[in-house]
């Protein structure tokens, strides 16, 4: 919202020596964001004045239009001659009113002005246009103003060239301040003034010779007034300081009719719009768009309605989007000077609208047609329903005394009923949340300088002013007498810690998981838990799995993703890809975080109250409408593990650093994962791991599959790993102890396998261990081997056995009875032999 501040000083009489920067100050401290504080004509300096046009010579021989002109600045130029001032222009004619700038002058830029010889001509001045005086980006041609102002007027101050203009940026809980009013009153809550208020008009009463109006949805719209101007000249144009207030404010001058219905919607912040009666069949009807009905809107463009928009319409169907456009059929006609007669056709009856309609269906339908406007900006974040009688009265007051009609005395307002909101407030809650002493007084004071009628002692019953739909709870309220007080007064104080416990040891385990996979060369990432269908599709999700059951948001930041993940891989591949793009070819990343899985029954999640503790019924109501949200570990890796150098090629990731990370994570936990084959997607099938804690399946790990890494635009051989947080504790997570240091020495015995190739390495190594006994430190499978020396269907697993004992030096008796006694297992359980046996 861009405020001049000489328009400002109209409803709030600030002090005299007040900056725009001083004001920008006290609203900030009032909680208003004043971005910039636009200073307009500073470098402007004059001789700027009125001029006519005595006679106009066009110039021949060049490529463009060229006009040598002589004007009247009457004693602006100290002779009281004409001055001779060539110009390309030719928008103007010989009698016309112009803005001329003198030699001397300089111009917003800054662009001195001085006599120069051009064309063949002296030009002794400039004849302005509205983008050399900074008023606006037009160009097309300079400014013809109206008749009434003489030659030699001062035209700074009578096009207002210097002022100052804030741009606040207005958060959506404070709609009311897109508006003069808005802004006006917190400027004089900030200087403890008193506000003249725009929209305090007398308002003739509804009668029932209004137009005629019918509501089928007044859910959509509450409030319609309706009023009626007949016998406007189409000729009349906006005066000087209509036009100039909607330019400072960042809107350009159309037509009378349309820049006062902008006028009244920054004045007062109830958006207007304006028809052609003549152009009307018959009764105004708000009602919802049918299937396949479309508008063409004031832009020009043919839109396809949905069922949800809500229409204004006449006999012969949509004449508006409400609350974000009006309709081509019924707009106000541009005036149109016939060049035989000397007359202006044009609209000359007009009927006004001032409705409130529902904030979330206009939101809807600006996004729904990428349609934003300043009307459904205002809408969209909640009008005042009771300023639409006064913003009618005040649109139709500047009809009549500027556009010379005449009010018809029908007045229309239907309105749904409104009652009153009352909140309950303890009159020391602001002191409680602030943490410092405001007086009943104070409190009242400052609730009644934002519009709320308060009555009450210790208890106060505050009912807030239909412009505020944010107020709705006590804290609300609290918070508009610390902020009008002032941020800077609330005390800064420690808050009194009570002693905690300490991490729990899942939280423990977080930390060593994120630890020991940064140690091992990972690097965190961290990614937004949204997902669609489309990144579904590509992981190769099948049509049934449980992963592509998400829970979707209401309102998601993007509508390709409306959904929250039940899975950290397509955030995780995501940042993979990126990173790729920029060139990190070699990547080894991880997150940890909460993946969300709806519940097989869903419910609305309560509304809790905010001024007591919720009771233990309404915090289990709650816990029951979330979904289980499991947290996960995932990693992901592309490119070389190992890297190349003069020490010659090195080793790509592969499935096997994915199950090793997944390992590295269980050590954190002290668990003991076991893995074997499976085939999951995204994985590949051959290149799967299942993973497992006892029976239950914690994860998997793996190679991508190649369709998945085609679709995801990812480098051959990615690899990734998923594993559940959850479930690896309830398998058995303990405390991680230190290992133990051995002063003995160790003893190492090597054992050759074969067994059938579709005997899994992992089942053959746990049998080695469980029958090695308490010995056994350490196993390490070190070489895989098949061939016709171990027969066809076989294959020969190398394993090297560490012994030690933590109070002796073993014999060889003792090492080689404990390798008989793990090769005796093994074979019992996997039918393994002893190659060379």
């Amino acid at each position: 919202m861009r405020v001049p501040l000489s328009w400002l000083r109209e409803y709030v009489d600030l002090p005299a020596g007040e900056t725009g920067r001083d004001v920008a100050a006290r609203l900030v401290r009032a909680g208003l964001e004043v971005e910039t504080v636009e200073q307009l004509g500073a470098d402007l300096k004059g001789p700027l004045v009125v001029g006519q046009v005595l006679s106009i010579e066009t110039l021949t021989g060049f490529k463009k239009p060229i006009r040598h002109c002589f004007v009247n600045v009457g004693d602006a130029n100290g002779t009281g001659e004409p001055q001779e001032i060539v110009c390309g222009a030719t928008n103007f004619a010989v009698g016309d009113k112009v803005v001329v700038v003198l030699p001397g002058a300089v111009l917003p830029g800054p662009f001195p002005i001085a006599a120069r010889q051009t064309y063949g001509h002296t030009s002794a001045g400039m004849i302005c246009s509205a983008r050399e005086l900074g008023m606006g980006d037009d160009h097309d041609g300079i400014i013809v103003l109206p008749p009434e102002y003489e030659p030699g007027t001062d035209a700074i101050e009578l096009l207002q060239l210097v002022d100052e203009v804030l741009d606040i940026a207005v958060t959506p809980d404070r709609g009311y301040c897109l508006s003069m009013r808005g802004v006006a009153r917190e400027a004089a809550a900030a200087y403890g003034l008193p506000l003249a208020d725009p929209a305090l008009l007398d308002v003739p009463p509804a009668n029932s010779y209004g137009y005629l109006v019918k509501v089928a949805d007044p859910i959509g719209c509450d409030r319609f007034v309706a009023r009626t101007v007949t016998g406007v000249d189409p000729s009349a144009q906006s005066p000087i300081w209509l036009q100039r207030r909607l330019q400072k404010s960042g809107i350009r001058p159309i037509s009378l009719t349309v820049d006062i219905t902008n006028y009244v919607m920054l004045e007062v912040g109830q958006p207007l719009h304006a028809y052609d009666r003549n152009r009307v069949d018959g009764p105004i009807q708000v009602r919802r768009a049918a299937q396949g009905e479309s508008l063409t809107t004031l832009d020009g463009v043919q839109r396809k309605l949905s069922p949800e928009d809500l229409l204004i319409c006449d006999n012969s169907g949509p004449i508006g989007l409400a609350g974000v456009m009006g309709g081509a059929s019924t707009e106000i006609l541009d005036p149109v000077l016939d060049p035989e007669t000397g007359e202006v056709t044009g609209s000359t009856e007009v009927i006004v609208e001032a409705a409130h309609f529902d904030a979330v269906a206009i939101a809807r339908s600006a996004k729904r047609h990428k349609l934003p406007s300043e009307a459904s900006k205002r809408f969209e974040r909640g009008v005042d329903p009771e300023a639409a009688r006064a913003a009618a009265q005040r649109a139709v007051d500047l009809l009549v005394l500027i556009a010379g009609g005449t009010a018809e005395a029908g007045v229309t307002d239907i309105a749904a009923p409104h009652p009153l909101r009352t909140i309950a407030i303890d009159a020391d809650l602001p002191d409680r949340v602030a943490g410092t002493a405001y007086s009943r007084e104070t409190v009242t004071r400052r609730l009644q300088e934002i519009g709320c009628t308060v009555v009450g002692t210790d208890i106060l019953e505050v009912t807030p002013p239909t412009w505020r739909p944010d107020l709705t709870d006590p804290y609300d309220l609290a918070e508009e007498v610390i902020r009008l007080e002032g941020y800077d007064n609330v005390p800064a104080r420690m808050p009194t810690v009570p002693p905690g416990r300490g991490l729990t040891e899942a939280q423990r385990f977080h930390r060593r998981a994120g630890v020991a996979l940064a140690g091992a060369g990972y690097v965190e990432v961290n990614n937004y838990p949204f997902i669609g269908e489309a990144v579904l599709d590509a992981l190769g999700l099948e049509p049934g799995d449980e992963r592509r059951r998400t829970v979707t948001l209401v309102n998601p930041l993007n509508d390709e993703e409306p959904g929250l993940r039940t899975t950290l891989l397509p955030g995780l591949l995501g940042a993979l890809r990126r990173n790729i793009g920029r060139g990190n070819t070699d990547l080894a990343i991880f997150e940890t975080g909460t993946v969300f899985l709806p519940k097989p029954e869903l419910s609305v999640a309560p509304r809790l109250p905010v001024d007591r503790r919720p009771s233990e019924a309404e915090l289990a109501e709650l816990d029951a409408a979330l979904p289980h949200q499991p947290r996960r570990i995932a990693v992901a890796l592309a490119g070389e593990r190992l890297p190349s150098g003069w020490w010659g090629k090195g080793a790509g990731a592969s499935w096997a650093d994915a199950v090793e990370a997944a390992r590295t994570v269980a050590r954190a936990a002290n668990v003991e994962l076991t893995v074997r084959q499976a085939q999951l997607a995204p994985w590949h099938p051959g290149r799967c791991a299942e993973l497992l804690v006892g029976e239950v399946v914690v994860g998997h790990a793996g190679e991508l599959h190649p369709r998945v890494i085609k679709a995801l635009h990812l480098p051959e051989r990615t690899a990734a790993m998923e594993i559940d947080v959850d479930l690896l504790f309830a398998g058995g997570g303990q405390r991680v102890s230190g290992p133990v240091v051995a002063s003995y020495p160790v003893a190492t015995q090597d054992v050759a396998l074969i067994v059938d190739a579709a005997v899994p390495a992992g089942e053959v190594e746990r049998a080695l261990r469980d029958g090695a006994g308490e010995l056994l430190e350490a196993i390490r499978l070190f070489d895989v081997f098949t061939g016709e020396q171990v027969g066809a269907g076989k294959k020969s697993l190398a394993y090297s056995l560490r012994f030690r004992a933590t109070d002796r030096t073993l014999t060889a008796d003792e090492a080689s009875a404990a390798r008989a006694g793990a090769v005796a297992v093994a074979a019992e359980r996997t039918g393994a032999v002893l190659r060379g046996a």
